[in-house]
C-alpha cells in the first residue's frame, strides 16, 4: 500500500513538472522545427504521395484514398488524424488495429505494403503542419483507449503534442504493455530535447527499414508505426 502511494505521488510530481516547467526546445523551438521539417517533407514527398493516392484509387476505385479517424491530442482535445487508407471501408474505425480478431481480412492489397513500409503515415505530415501533432511525441490514441489515456494523464504525457513516432514506439510499440507505453510517454514528456528527438527519429527509420512489426490480432505483423 505504501509503495502504491509513493508511486502515485511520483506520477503526480511528474505531471506537475511537465505542466509547470518551461523548456526552450519543447515550448518554443520544437514547434518551429515541426513546421520546417513537415513543410520540406511535404514538398519533397508530394509526387510520391500523389502516386500512392493514385495506386490506392486504382486498387479500390469506389473507396476513399484517405482514412480519417478521431484521436485524442494535447490536453485531451480530439482531432482528426489523416492516413492513407490501408483497410476496407467496412473495417471497425474506432478500434485499435491490434485488437482486431482478424485484421488480415480488412487490410487491402496495397495496404499491406503501405503498412509494412509505414507509408500510410505520410499524410500525418499535414497534421504536424496544422499543429495537431508533432514529428515526435506520444502516439495519439482513439477515445476508447481510456485506460492508457488515464495513465498518460497521471504521467503528464497528454500535456504535449502527440507525434508521428515516439519513445514507446522505438521500445517495442504494441509488444509492450499499456503501463510501459504510458511510462515511456511520460518519460518523453519530462525529458523532451533535440537530442532525444533526433535519436527517436533515427531509431524509427531503422525499425521501418528492418520491418520491425507491431502486434495485430494477437500476432506480430510486419507493418508500420501504429
Amino acid at each position: 500500500m505504501m509503495q502504491m502511494q509513493v508511486s502515485s505521488e511520483k506520477d503526480n510530481d511528474n505531471k506537475n513538472e511537465v505542466e509547470q516547467s518551461f523548456k526552450w526546445y519543447r515550448d518554443f523551438f520544437k514547434r518551429g522545427f515541426d513546421i520546417f521539417f513537415s513543410l520540406v517533407a511535404i514538398i519533397i514527398l508530394a509526387i510520391p504521395m500523389m502516386i500512392i493516392a493514385l495506386w490506392i484509387k486504382i486498387d479500390s476505385p469506389h473507396e476513399k484514398v484517405l482514412f480519417k479517424q478521431e484521436r485524442i491530442g494535447i490536453n485531451n482535445v480530439p482531432f482528426t488524424i489523416l492516413k492513407f487508407r490501408s483497410m476496407r471501408d467496412d473495417a471497425p474505425h474506432q478500434m485499435a488495429t491490434e485488437n482486431f480478431e482478424n485484421p488480415e481480412m480488412y487490410i487491402t492489397r496495397v495496404g499491406k505494403i503501405l503498412r509494412k513500409t509505414s507509408l500510410d503515415e505520410l499524410p500525418q505530415l499535414l497534421n504536424v503542419l496544422k499543429g495537431d501533432m508533432s514529428i515526435v511525441g506520444p502516439r495519439p490514441l482513439i477515445p476508447k483507449e481510456k485506460y492508457v489515456l488515464k495513465l498518460r494523464d497521471e504521467y503528464g504525457a497528454n500535456k504535449i503534442l502527440p507525434g508521428i513516432t515516439g519513445l514507446a514506439q522505438v521500445h517495442g510499440r504494441d509488444q509492450v504493455t499499456d503501463e510501459n507505453k504510458a511510462s515511456y510517454d511520460g518519460k518523453y514528456a519530462l525529458n523532451v530535447s533535440l537530442l532525444l528527438d533526433a535519436s527517436i527519429i533515427m531509431k524509427t527509420v531503422s525499425d521501418v527499414v528492418r520491418s520491425r512489426g507491431i502486434r495485430e490480432g494477437g500476432q506480430v505483423q510486419n507493418v508500420g508505426v501504429n
